[in-house]
């Protein structure tokens, strides 16, 4: 008999539309860019994706307030593929505990869009 705390999820537990076809390392390191079916794409900044670590260390200082307000200088030196799911990123700073599950960034990407300047017509 199977215990029935033991079954698997009716659905895969990440959202599959969220993996991206395409991730390239752009401008030096500065920028991540991505690309999803269906043609949306977004570039996120370094900086973003270091500001929007949400590891154990970086949760940590945010909560005791030690959490840096900005991280200028720093560049994405390492991106590697973590269980189909997410991608681990290193940083320039040597912070590299970050793991970014696609529908995070595909979040990220969103937010990024929503708070983009609307041209102005001429």
């Amino acid at each position: 008999m199977t215990d029935p705390a033991m079954r698997l999820p009716a659905e895969p537990p990440f959202d599959p539309d969220a993996i991206p076809s395409t991730i390239v390392l752009a401008a030096g390191g500065r920028a991540l860019r991505l690309t999803w079916a269906g043609g949306s794409a977004a570039t996120l900044g370094a900086e973003a994706l270091r500001l929007g670590c949400r590891c154990a260390w970086c949760t940590r200082d945010r909560i005791q307030g030690r959490f840096p307000a900005g991280f200028e200088a720093v560049t994405v030196t390492q991106v590697a593929p973590l269980g189909g799911y997410a991608l681990h990123l290193g940083f320039s700073d040597g912070h590299a505990r970050g793991i970014y599950p696609f529908a995070y960034l595909r979040d990220l990407a969103r937010e990024a869009r929503a708070t983009e300047p609307t041209p102005r017509a001429a």
